[in-house]
């Protein structure tokens, strides 16, 4: 039976919300402008049921020395005595998100503690420090009056999972909680993109983002890490949330909003009328699909993962290499996270590429040429480390060259003709840094001087003109990606060309591939010469004004093709669903796994004089770490590959209505 506090939002597309009293609430927390961190949703990164509007008391409790009030919006507390205090929801929670501002002024100490249970002689729980006391994350008891009986810290667990494993068990998953960046690529230092600095802010508002999911606590302050850790069950399993005063001084919280983990919901399934959606296969193996001619038919053909599908109707389908399927709860697709085609042998016939997982060499499938076999693999480089890659003809000799990073340099390689399954030939593009790993790449003239340069979240790359492979080409510092504490900087394939037409190429890209945001650059020219990038955001976080009201995390695969036919680029970008696996460590990772088209609207009344206009393509399949777009059919029409934790989707263009 549905209890009588479970109102349905009638808003296509919006999460199932609870509510307190059977009082309808907004699912999107109020936003304030009170602070120096401007005008911001304290839930910007994640889903919300249930926000309190800090108008009464009311569903709370004051439990312990402390006085509280609510007061314009905010829930004020203040000391009455010198063991502190605590507001309590009368409502019990087991996997719960937190979400709040707070000021805390005149010395006072607070945080949130989360499965308040009560036992026989007071109450266990977790608590989460934010303030007056060492940030982290405690096992506490309290006793029947609130007051604190003992504090332990919770031992190390988090990154990519949902429950800790045994305290014998040696530490997995990367620590107790992802820092800074995540933990991917070098730390940059003196570049355009650097780590964001935590810590409180004393005497100002402060965003507070505290979750607990199964038997991890992942919390960040300001948006940068607040050390996690494990909550076993004997901590506390089931329980009210609190926020605590304690010190001196008084805390105010304002924006409260909570989340039950345990509610996922998914939107009824929709196509673009646009695309005619075939599912080649429901098992997950891979990341990224190509295109080819693989059994030289004369039609083009699809390749993922252990396998590839004789077009033109893809339902037969032959072993590339031993096929087995990947759980996306706990595992990657490590075999192949990126593919390519292409006779990089030179032998006449289509072969495959696959990145494998990160630090692995790159594997080259030599396509037995009609025998009835799987194909000889080779590595013909030693390591790509870099999420993504492309294959482009950098050099101009009539043939695409990889484009990668080895996890310290941006390279470029191509077969050798005279060892043509032997180690490919390498060249540098970068000196040493942290563009070799992460994310985001793109290749195109940022320059006009009709050579190839190529661009990275942290900059681009001018190609010399005594050619491509002459050496290090020049080092553009230029932000087109941003670092937080949920997320590094970076996405996937990055889009290079003329935004708004005024002959100046742009960079479409997005920021995060492990956050939110998606946004072009504009280059803009001064009279000297000088060359910079204005920013403009296309859609953002929960937080944002978005285009089309369309909010995406976790947009890792992407790419950049004319879909609507009027001769303009346009981006195409889907969410990674589940990207670090089945848990919290990504912003939002159990929202839809959609794929979008951003058609590139050249207009002079937007700022930059052009808009993105997004068309949902499809939100049960998102995409991998690539995204592949191509006229498979040969019918004049833009065709769309994905390959994910869902599937091989084929999205055939029709004529566009």
């Amino acid at each position: 039976m549905t209890p009588p506090w479970f109102i349905r939002l009638g808003a296509p597309g919006s999460r199932e919300t609870f509510q307190m009293n059977n009082t309808r609430r907004s699912s999107v927390a109020i936003i304030a402008t009170l602070s120096t961190l401007g005008a911001v949703v304290a839930a910007q990164n994640y889903q919300t049921e249930t926000t309190y509007q800090g108008t009464s008391l009311a569903g709370w409790r004051v439990v312990g020395d402390a006085a509280w009030r609510a007061e314009n919006g905010e829930y004020v507390g203040a000391l009455k005595g010198p063991g502190g205090g605590w507001l309590m929801l009368d409502k019990s929670l087991q996997d719960v998100g937190v979400f709040a501002r707070f000021r805390c002024t005149g010395g006072c100490k607070t945080g949130v503690l989360l499965r308040a249970e009560k036992t026989a002689n007071g109450t266990k729980g977790i608590y989460v420090a934010l303030a007056g006391d060492e940030p982290g994350s405690y096992a506490v008891t309290l006793d029947s009056n609130g007051k604190e009986l003992s504090r332990e810290r919770l031992r190390p667990a988090g990154g990519q999972m949902r429950f800790a494993p045994p305290a014998t068990s040696p530490p997995e998953g990367g620590g107790a909680s992802r820092g800074a960046g995540g933990g991917r690529g070098s730390e940059p230092t003196g570049l355009p993109i650097v780590p964001p600095v935590g810590g409180l802010h004393a005497d100002d508002w402060n965003l507070a983002e505290v979750l607990l999911d199964a038997s991890i606590v992942r919390a960040f302050l300001n948006e940068v890490a607040v050390p996690g850790g494990a909550a076993d069950e004997t901590l506390g399993r089931f329980g009210a949330i609190g926020f605590y005063v304690g010190g001196t001084g008084e805390v105010r919280y304002t924006d409260v909003a909570t989340s039950d983990l345990a509610i996922k919901t998914l939107p009824a399934e929709e196509v673009s009328r646009n695309f005619r959606m075939q599912r080649l296969t429901d098992f997950y193996y891979s990341w990224g699909a190509a295109v080819g001619d693989f059994n030289q038919d004369g039609v083009s053909d699809i390749a993922a993962g252990p396998y590839f599908y004789a077009g033109p109707t893809y339902t037969t389908f032959r072993e590339i290499y031993p096929a087995q399927t990947v759980n996306p709860s706990t595992e990657y697709p490590a075999d192949c996270m990126q593919s390519f085609a292409g006779d990089f042998t030179g032998d006449g016939w289509d072969d495959v590429i696959c990145m494998g997982a990160i630090g692995q060499p790159l594997h080259l499938y030599v396509n037995p040429k009609g025998e009835p076999r799987r194909w000889d693999m080779v590595d013909v480089l030693p390591q790509v480390r870099k999420e993504v890659s492309v294959m482009r003809d950098i050099d101009g000799d009539g043939e695409p060259e990889y484009v990668y990073g080895d996890g310290e340099f941006l390279r470029f390689a191509k077969p050798d003709p005279t060892n043509p399954t032997g180690q490919w030939k390498v060249h540098d593009i970068s000196t040493q840094g942290p563009w070799g790993a992460g994310h985001g790449l793109g290749v195109g003239d940022i320059n006009g001087d009709n050579r190839e340069d190529v661009v990275d979240p942290y900059g681009w790359w001018e190609q010399p003109s005594a050619g491509a492979a002459s050496g290090v080409w020049t080092y553009h510092p230029e932000a087109f990606a941003r670092w937080t504490g949920h997320a590094g900087p970076g996405g996937g394939e990055m889009g290079v060309y003329d935004v708004n037409g005024d002959g100046l190429t742009d960079v479409v890209t997005v920021l995060q591939a492990h956050g939110f945001g998606l946004a072009w650059f504009e280059q803009k020219r001064d009279a000297s010469g000088k060359r910079t990038f204005q920013r403009h955001s296309i859609v953002d976080n929960f937080a944002s004004e978005n285009a089309g009201d369309v909010t995406i995390s976790e947009m890792h695969g992407s790419t950049v093709a004319d879909v609507d036919g009027d001769g303009i680029p346009d981006f195409i970008v889907g969410k990674r669903h589940w990207s670090h696996l089945d848990n919290y460590s990504d912003p939002d990772p159990y929202g839809a796994p959609v794929l979008y088209l951003f058609r590139t609207v050249r207009d002079a009344k937007a700022p930059g004089g052009a808009a993105f206009v997004p068309e949902l393509v499809h939100n049960r399949s998102g995409a991998g770490n690539a995204v592949t777009a191509e006229d498979i059919d040969k019918d004049g029409r833009m065709d769309i590959v994905t390959s994910t934790n869902r599937g091989l989707f084929l999205f055939s263009g029709r004529p566009r209505t």
